[in-house]
């Protein structure tokens, strides 16, 4: 019998409030190697802010975090970063007015022996991971706000694996993306499934749910209503959940594999 692989991630029992509302409340959750997690709730859900402590943006207030079997200390998104965690947001957070390969070392770049940026390493090291994810993705030295949506989330998300991601946290990818940008980032989601990379996917998009998601889990007032197999579950089910907290009768809860 094959035994189930340590899970890339553990968040157990995690909570976290503000003021008076409790933005996450008592949350467990995990992530496999090769695994894509869908997160799903209503804006104001907690399923942002569970990912953000997770990313170091925020301080745990209760649980833990544990990363491939070991307790994680993670309080800045450099501690999150030296955990092989990374985080591509909607808003994707790159310098319009630099070029691919400026935002892909932005605050990491590389330096010569004489601690001078060494401009023609990284630009060797960018085409080879731009061409790694998009073989026809040569406009690496044209200004970001220049390129489309979909070389944009390839610069995003070449960032992260070049830094050895093995944990990625995917906010709303698709957003605003036209049809065929659409299905290349779910190629991309594919291939970093592939190459062993756990994704939580935050996201509105029931056939990014649907087409990408091993497991879907659905928050509702900071509470975990409930973690499924994709295919256990049908749309329908999926929105009684999100709108009423209600879970699908007759299927058995996933927390683990």
């Amino acid at each position: 019998m094959s035994q189930t692989p340590t899970p890339l991630v553990e968040m157990r029992h995690i909570g976290k409030a503000f003021g008076g509302v409790q933005a996450v409340d008592d949350v467990s959750i995990n992530l496999y190697p090769g695994e894509v997690v869908a997160l799903l709730g209503h804006n104001g859900a907690g399923k942002s802010t569970l990912m953000k402590m997770l990313a170091g943006a925020y301080p745990l207030d209760n649980g833990e975090i544990v990363i491939s079997g070991e307790k994680a200390h993670i309080r800045t998104p450099v501690d999150a970063q030296r955990c092989g965690i990374e985080s591509i947001y909607q808003t994707l957070a790159l310098a319009d007015n630099l070029d691919a390969v400026a935002n892909l070392f932005l605050g990491r770049e590389l330096l010569t022996r004489w601690r001078t940026l060494d401009d023609h390493r990284m630009d060797a090291h960018a085409r080879k991971v731009f061409h790694r994810l998009n073989k026809n993705f040569k406009n690496v030295r044209t200004p970001v706000r220049r390129l489309s949506g979909g070389q944009r989330q390839v610069v995003a998300i070449s960032r992260a694996i070049y830094f050895n991601a093995k944990i990625l946290i995917m906010d709303e990818p698709t957003a605003a993306l036209g049809p065929e940008e659409t299905a290349m980032v779910g190629s991309l989601v594919r291939q970093l499934k592939a190459d062993g990379v756990g994704i939580f996917l935050i996201t509105h998009d029931m056939p990014d749910v649907f087409g990408l998601s091993d497991r879907l889990a659905v928050m509702k007032n900071g509470k975990l209503v409930g973690t499924y197999r994709t295919t256990d579950v049908v749309e329908d089910d999926v929105l009684g959940m999100i709108i009423a907290g209600k879970q699908p009768h007759d299927i058995a809860q996933t927390l683990s594999l």
